[in-house]
């Protein structure tokens, strides 16, 4: 099995690490485990990622761009903020955090290229044999229900239109409706979830597809680059929410890479993601309790199945006392149960640099 590092370098305006200490870690974990590619960005400096990069194609390891698409961009270029069914802009989570997280409309031209003027302007000459596109997707419970009834502006409404969804008739039935508008026929461990109000389900549906349709537009432009393109999704149990249909966003990619954290006490954690779901609808029928910690990897390395690409399921390797409390055994289950389904590998994420050492050694000895 091979292994996927993640290697946030900073912001865009501001270094994490110098070249000198990414090599330097990665060169310690290859020494110890079979690393495939390696992911980092997004600071915008392209010494950093030439220096790495001959390091690692000398190693024979790919280097591929770690890119933002419907969040963080708008800092450095363009962007059209999404808004909510009720016209209302989209919150940023609450704290100092927050704000790395208020996201664009996924409709939008303009954020749509700023994502190609963004490669081109900063990190075209940079020698990566591929993106990896984070962010491909709406808000989620993070942001209360605005979130996810997002985005309702102009291009958005027009888009909706064109699939037969009138977001007014979709507004309107949620406020009618309440928390009942999220009632559900099914668990929907594999992101299959089925709503029971169609104009519900159609709402959802409909913004799977304009999102998917964004993507695989961004995806076409790098492959004709002759790069690797990869997709950072939520787990399939959380991941329809935020408008990622795995059928929809797999059949272009060269790799996924699942968040299956479960561990993670922050945005893209499943539980985390879970506990808000529950926490802005009480009521909503249908929604029993996640399984137990064992099963819940099990379901969804399971929904994985049929992914027409790559399946690198991403782990956390890190550790934080109050967002990521990981450990030697959780890292050890994680590993072995990808292994047994006979994925091409795993995702050590979310950042080797701040990964304990321990635990690549850990890694080593499953």
């Amino acid at each position: 099995m091979k292994y996927i590092l993640q290697v946030f370098s900073g912001p865009w305006n501001r270094a994490n690490w110098q070249a000198e200490e990414i090599i330097r870690t990665i060169r310690e974990t290859a020494s110890r485990i079979p690393v495939d590619k390696v992911i980092i960005g997004w600071y915008t400096d392209p010494s950093v990622y030439r220096e790495t990069g001959e390091f690692l194609h000398a190693s024979g390891i790919q280097m591929l761009l770690w890119l933002p698409v419907f969040a963080e961009i708008g800092e450095i270029a363009g962007q059209d903020e999404a808004v909510d069914l009720f016209g209302r802009e989209v919150p940023a989570p609450a704290g100092d955090e927050g704000a790395r997280f208020r996201f664009g409309c996924f409709s939008s031209r303009r954020n749509v290229q700023s994502v190609k003027d963004v490669f081109e302007k900063y990190f075209s000459g940079c020698g990566f044999d591929g993106v990896f596109l984070d962010r491909v997707r709406s808000q989620s419970f993070t942001s209360g229900i605005s979130g996810v009834l997002s985005c309702g502006c102009e291009r958005c409404r027009k888009a909706f239109t064109e699939r037969g969804v009138d977001l007014d008739a979709v507004r309107k039935l949620y406020e009618e409706k309440g928390d009942a508008f999220f009632d559900t026929a099914s668990f929907p461990m594999n992101g299959e979830f089925r709503l029971k109000e169609t104009p519900a389900r159609r709402f959802f549906e409909a913004k799977d597809e304009i999102i998917a349709d964004a993507a695989n537009e961004i995806i076409r432009y790098f492959k004709d680059k002759g790069m690797i393109v990869g997709l950072d999704l939520f787990a399939p149990a959380i991941s329809r929410f935020v408008g990622q249909n795995y059928a929809l966003l797999t059949k272009n990619a060269d790799f996924i890479k699942p968040m299956l954290y479960r561990r993670t006490d922050a945005p893209a954690g499943i539980g985390y993601e879970y506990s808000l779901m529950k926490k802005c609808l009480p009521d909503a029928k249908g929604w029993d309790p996640l399984p137990a910690d064992r099963e819940l990897l099990e379901t969804q390395l399971e929904a994985l199945r049929n992914v027409p690409c790559g399946r690198y399921p991403g782990i956390e390797i890190n550790y934080d006392e109050q967002l990521v409390q990981t450990d030697e055994g959780y890292i050890a289950e994680s590993i072995a149960a990808i292994r047994g389904f006979g994925y091409e590998g795993a995702a050590l994420c979310w950042d080797v640099m701040r990964a304990p050492r321990r635990f690549l050694r850990a890694i080593k000895d499953i």
